[in-house]
C-alpha cells in the first residue's frame, strides 16, 4: 500500500467473525461482535489479483533449493526419514503452530552443529536480515521464559525445540516447500516450477514482550509491531478512534489463531477504519506498519508483497484495535485487505507477549499458486 490505494473499491467480500463459528477448528465462545473481521473471498477479486501479479524469484528460489538441498545431504537417513515430508499431505504442510507443541519435522536438539548451521541457513534464505534478527531475538527469549515460569510450564522452553521440515523435493521444477517452525516462529514458504512463490503465513510472537530483567533487560524482540501501531493510534483525531476503536477489551489471542485457510466460514460485519477515512500522514503510517511485517521476508520477494498490498483500494483496506490506549494494557490490532492480513495481539502475561502475523487469505501455503499451476496444466 502506497500513500494511495489505487485498485479496488468495491465491497464485494465475505466476512469472518472472529468469535463465533459453526466449524469445529475455529470454534470458541461467542464475546464481542464488533470484533467481526472482513476476510475477502471473492473469486473474482482474489484471481485477477493473482493472475496480475504472482510473486516470481528464481533466484531466491534457487538459493533455497540449494540450502535444503545441502541440509538434507547433511543428515543421516534416519534424520532424513524425520525432515523430509510428501507435499501431497496437504494436512500436515498446513498444521503449523506457534506453540512449543511437538512436530513432524527434525528438531535442531536432534542435529550437529554442522547441520544446525545448515538449518539456519535455509531459515536466512526466507527472512530478511531484520526478520533473521528478529527470529533470532525471538528464539533467545525461551530461556529468559523458562527462568520466569520457573519449570510451572507443561512445555520445556529449549532454543533448540525448533524443527525443520521439507516438503516434496527441493529443486526446479514441480512443487515444493519447506518450513522453519516452534515457539513463536513459523516460516512457511511453497514453491511451484522453480519460479513461483507463496511465503505465507509467517508468524513471530515475543514473550516477554520486553525482558523485565538479566542481561538482556529491556529487549523488545517485537518493538516495531507494537510501536508503529501506537503511532496510528495516536494520530486518529476522535471520530477516527470512534470507529476504529471496535472494543474496550481485547480478546485473549489473535482472531485467526492457527487455522490453516483465513475461509469464509464465518459471517458478520466490517469493523475498524477505512484507510480512505484516514489523511495522508495517516496513511503512510499505515504504509509503514505494513512494511514492518512485510520485512521480514527477503528484499525482492517483500517488495513484491508490498506490490500485491497497492492493488488493493483505500476503501477495502481497514485499521482496527481493540482494548485500552494506554501502554501495558492488552490490546489487539488488525490491518486487512483483499489480499493480506496483519494482525496483532498483546494480553497474555499481564500484556507483556505479543503474536503477530502476516497472512494472505487466497494465497496461504501457496493455496492460489497451486491453483494456478493446476489449471495451467489442464
Amino acid at each position: 500500500m502506497s500513500v494511495s490505494l489505487s485498485r479496488y473499491s468495491g465491497t464485494a467480500g465475505r466476512y469472518v467473525d472472529g468469535f463465533s463459528c459453526q466449524d469445529a477448528v475455529w470454534a470458541r465462545p461467542k464475546l464481542d461482535q464488533s470484533f467481526r473481521c472482513r476476510i475477502f473471498s471473492d473469486p473474482r477479486i482474489h484471481e485477477e489479483v493473482r493472475m496480475s501479479l504472482v510473486i516470481r524469484d528464481k533466484d531466491t528460489i534457487r538459493r533455497m533449493a540449494d540450502a535444503a538441498g545441502n541440509f538434507l545431504s547433511a543428515l543421516s537417513s534416519e534424520q532424513r526419514t524425520a525432515a523430509e515430508i510428501d507435499f501431497s499431505d496437504e494436512t500436515e504442510r498446513k498444521n503449523w503452530h506457534y506453540t512449543p507443541v511437538d512436530r513432524q519435522g527434525l528438531m535442531l536438539k536432534k542435529m550437529s552443529a554442522v547441520q544446525a548451521d545448515l538449518a539456519h541457513t535455509l531459515l536466512a534464505t526466507g527472512l530478511s536480515g531484520a526478520g533473521v534478527h528478529k527470529a533470532k531475538s525471538i528464539i533467545a527469549l525461551e530461556p529468559i521464559l523458562g527462568e520466569i515460569e520457573g519449570g510451572a510450564s507443561k512445555w520445556k522452553r529449549d532454543p533448540e525445540r525448533y524443527y525443520v521440515s521439507v516438503f516434496g523435493k527441493p529443486g526446479d521444477d514441480g512443487m515444493w516447500g519447506w518450513r522453519f517452525e516452534g515457539h513463536h516462529v513459523s516460516v512457511n514458504y511453497t514453491i511451484v516450477d522453480g519460479e513461483l512463490i507463496g511465503p505465507t503465513p509467517v508468524f513471530f510472537g515475543s514473550n516477554p514482550a520486553q525482558v523485565l530483567h538479566g542481561d538482556l533487560e529491556g529487549v523488545r524482540a517485537l518493538k516495531e509491531e507494537e510501536d508503529v501501531a501506537r503511532e496510528l493510534l495516536a494520530s486518529l483525531d476522535g471520530e477516527q478512534k470512534s470507529v476504529a476503536i471496535v472494543s474496550q477489551k481485547a480478546p485473549d489471542d489473535l482472531l485467526t489463531k492457527n487455522v490453516p485457510m483465513l475461509s469464509d466460514e464465518l459471517s458478520g460485519e466490517p469493523s475498524g477504519l477505512s484507510v480512505s477515512d484516514m489523511t495522508d500522514a495517516q496513511r503512510r503510517t499505515i504504509q509503514k506498519l505494513i512494511e514492518v511485517y512485510v520485512r521480514r521476508l527477503p528484499d525482492t520477494i517483500a517488495e513484491q508483497e508490498l506490490a500485491r498490498v497497492r492493488q488493493v483500494g483505500d476503501a477495502e483496506v481497514s485499521f482496527a484495535w481493540a482494548g485500552p490506549e494506554s501502554k501495558g494494557e492488552g490490546h489487539y490490532y488488525r490491518v486487512q485487505g483483499a489480499t493480506f492480513l496483519a494482525e496483532y495481539d498483546c494480553t497474555q502475561n499481564d500484556a507483556n507477549h505479543i503474536h503477530a502475523v502476516w497472512r494472505n487469505p487466497s494465497d496461504d501455503f501457496g493455496d492460489g499458486l497451486l491453483k494456478r499451476h493446476y489449471e495451467s496444466a489442464h
